[in-house]
């Protein structure tokens, strides 16, 4: 006679795996519609992706980061790892039926080439027909643009040039049409995306007005800001006495001035900090001049769990928060160092404003940047 503990050891990867699936199913039908796009990008040039870590139920889109452009093609640069990342980001799904896996073309260091994979007509068709098959090969959701920058230099050695102003509009017209062929083929919608600079010189060198017309979803990369001061990197507002530099809400007023509705435009978070260095302790090195050539990294800053475990009141910093800008920055004296993010209150603020403002919802980089969810569930929770 069999041993019954033997059986119930034997069964028991069994059991847990239908009751994931009960569970799963479960969620599927009580799990009610958000109302606001909550997209993160994750990052799969770092290699397979821990979808185990990933909350899906708290997305409603997952942006892959990132596909290359090459020769005029939208090129899997590591096609094991990316095939095999769009198998198990799709597996999300059983979780979020709802849930949508987009691809992002290009980013700051695959931007070098969409001036030259768009200057033609003949370029543009194969540059989207490539794009839009990879949405076809591996039953994904749609495309996002993140092109940086059209007509502007981005990172060193990228091609720009003035015709890039109409050609950026001309690519989404031309991604547009392979997206329709598509639906067609298989009675679906997909998506088409743009994850735009926050200047206003990135609306100057682009027809947002045209654009928004062909696009889903405008993703303002409302972080990154920096200059030749001191000053945060993803603020709602201007900090005072600095009334003329960036922040997220020049940014959005920019770009409804250039003629995007605000029902498109996804407000960008960031989920790690960014350090610099001051010249003095004047307020806290706040507005005050950047130490030229500065030794300061990333690694001083990195993703929002590692800043509340290391950093946020500890190893010499001190957290302080600027109400003018809405965000927090910490400093450490004696270091000078100055270190610019978000966390859950200025995460608060910038859902209250999406909100107020009517937006299309959020947007953050990256995922991983903060496993313990704790900007995720922040605006999980105000915008419900």
């Amino acid at each position: 006679m069999s041993n019954p503990l033997l059986l119930f050891r034997k069964y028991i990867p069994v059991f847990f795996m239908l009751m994931v699936l009960v569970v799963s199913a479960i969620n599927a039908q009580t799990q009610k519609p958000k109302k606001y796009i909550v997209n993160g990008y994750v990052g799969g040039y770092r290699g397979l992706v821990k979808v185990e870590e990933i909350d899906a139920d708290k997305l409603t889109h997952i942006n892959y980061a990132f596909v290359n452009v090459k020769d005029s093609l939208a090129f899997l640069t590591n096609l094991k790892t990316d095939s095999t990342n769009f198998r198990l980001l799709n597996g999300l799904k059983r979780i979020n039926p709802d849930l949508k896996i987009v691809i992002s073309i290009g980013g700051w260091s695959w931007s070098e080439n969409f001036s030259d994979a768009v200057l033609t007509p003949t370029s543009r068709k194969l540059f989207a027909k490539s794009s839009v098959d990879i949405v076809r090969q591996y039953n994904l959701d749609g495309v996002d643009i993140d092109w940086e920058y059209p007509a502007m230099r981005g990172e060193e050695g990228n091609v720009y040039r003035p015709e890039d102003k109409q050609n950026f509009t001309l690519m989404f017209r031309e991604i547009r049409a392979e997206l329709d062929k598509l639906e067609a083929e298989r009675g679906r919608k997909y998506l088409l995306t743009a994850a735009v600079g926050g200047s206003k010189s990135f609306v100057n060198n682009t027809e947002m007005a045209e654009v928004a017309k062909i696009l889903d979803y405008i993703l303002i990369m409302t972080y990154d800001y920096g200059g030749k001061t001191v000053a945060h990197h993803t603020n709602l507002y201007p900090s005072k006495g600095m009334e003329n530099s960036s922040s997220a809400h020049k940014s959005v007023v920019d770009f409804m001035d250039g003629g995007v509705p605000a029902h498109k435009i996804g407000l960008g978070a960031a989920f790690y900090g960014k350090s610099r260095e001051a010249e003095n302790v004047m307020k806290n090195g706040l507005n005050q001049p950047v130490v030229s050539g500065s030794k300061v990294t990333a690694g001083q800053g990195g993703g929002y769990t590692k800043m509340r475990k290391e950093f946020i009141n500890n190893n010499g910093y001190k957290r302080h928060w600027d109400r003018h800008a809405k965000a927090p920055y910490l400093f450490n004296p004696e270091t000078k160092v100055f270190i610019t993010y978000d966390d859950e209150r200025s995460i608060r603020m910038k859902a209250k404003y999406i909100r107020k403002h009517k937006l299309a919802g959020i947007f953050f980089w990256e995922y991983f940047s903060d496993p313990e969810e704790y900007l995720l569930k922040e605006i999980d929770r105000v915008l419900d």
